[in-house]
């Protein structure tokens, strides 16, 4: 849908701003800041805070056991939910549809869509901000930019691809901010926190994290890196300001040139491997736990295997993950054979799986 058709869209510029960087890193703090600037200048501006929309229930994790997989009482923390198989992609996916929804139709009083998985109170709240900012101008509320400050993590260039893909669509300007903060002081602002989540999610994430690349990637040009480790400075909020203000006054053509494209068929590429691959590996675990059965392993020892075997399974796949979203050279001929790549991943994977296989098997004798 071009942006003309977009409801109110289509009658005011908008802006999508991605803030990304590990956790504690000052997203939140900074996204008050920008709220107070966006007011100053006129702007319809809101929070999309992604760790209040997202429920506890997208991160209990699934562990494959025998032939069937069984729901565990284990909560996996935001910054970890690709350690182990979870609800999360689900979730983080709902968030853009419901953006997008209210994008083709910018109500103050937009409802989250029947059996939407998301948080209805702070989704409602994110919308009452733009009612707000509405109520003090009513007359010039259709034609003032809207600007959604996306709060998340954002680790991997393919989650802020996909907000870019939401921005081309409907012809709405789309930036970039990184906040730079060391480890030590994300670490040591986690634990005043309310619920601090664990540790070691953040130092996990500083493996995992990249941030923008516009060398790599033409469509994160739009972005900038600040230094979070001390305090934010009216330069570094002003700096912000003024990436908005550039992105509303250049929105993004939905028209999609060559290199764009190539960018999208290997991350359409790169992913079908990983899900393919993810499902064949759950079937060579649910065969090792059959041998397992069949050999009459302790039921002690069972859980161990399984427990093992999902550990082995999400490491290989995050290996696996970040080999194919980051060797340019994958896809760039045109055919691409993917189950033989799939083939040769689960091979690696199935001789993991034997090793560990074997160890608990000779436990047991």
């Amino acid at each position: 849908m071009a942006a003309q058709e977009a409801g109110g869209v289509g009658r005011a510029a908008a802006c999508l701003c991605v803030l990304c960087g590990l956790p504690a890193a000052g997203k939140s703090s900074l996204a008050l800041r920008l709220l107070r600037g966006a007011a100053h200048r006129g702007w319809r501006a809101s929070v999309v805070p992604y760790d209040d929309l997202i429920l506890g229930q997208a991160f209990h994790t699934r562990v494959v056991e025998g032939d069937g997989v069984i729901s565990s009482n284990v909560i996996v923390p935001s910054g970890a939910n690709n350690l182990i198989h979870t609800e999360w992609r689900l979730h983080r996916q709902a968030v853009l549809r419901c953006i997008e929804r209210f994008l083709e139709n910018p109500q103050p009083s937009a409802q989250l869509p029947d059996g939407c998985p998301l948080n209805k109170a702070a989704w409602e709240q994110c919308i009452q901000a733009l009612l707000q900012s509405e109520a003090v101008d009513r007359s010039a509320a259709g034609q003032a930019p809207l600007v959604l400050l996306l709060d998340d993590n954002f680790y991997y260039p393919s989650m802020r691809y996909e907000v870019y893909q939401l921005a081309r669509k409907y012809s709405l300007g789309f930036c970039q901010v990184y906040l730079q903060c060391d480890v030590e002081s994300c670490i040591s602002r986690n634990q005043t926190r309310s619920k601090p989540i664990p540790s070691v999610v953040i130092l996990e994430m500083v493996n995992r994290l990249e941030s923008p690349n516009p060398q790599k990637y033409s469509w994160e040009t739009n972005s900038i890196s600040i230094n979070t480790t001390g305090n934010l400075s009216t330069c570094d909020i002003q700096r912000v300001i003024e990436l908005i203000s550039s992105s509303l006054c250049n929105p993004l053509s939905p028209s999609v040139d060559n290199t764009e494209q190539k960018e999208a068929d290997r991350l359409k590429c790169a992913t079908s491997v990983v899900h393919q691959t993810d499902q064949a590996c759950r079937r060579h675990i649910s065969e090792a736990m059959k041998t397992a059965r069949e050999n009459q392993v302790a039921p002690e020892q069972m859980r161990s295997l399984a427990a093992q075997l999902s550990a082995s399974k999400a490491t290989f796949l995050e290996t696996l993950r970040r080999q194919l979203f980051h060797e340019a050279s994958f896809t760039q001929d045109e055919d691409v054979d993917i189950d033989r790549v799939v083939k040769r991943a689960v091979d690696v994977f199935d001789h993991e799986k034997k090793e560990i296989l074997l160890r608990i098997i000779g436990e047991k004798q």
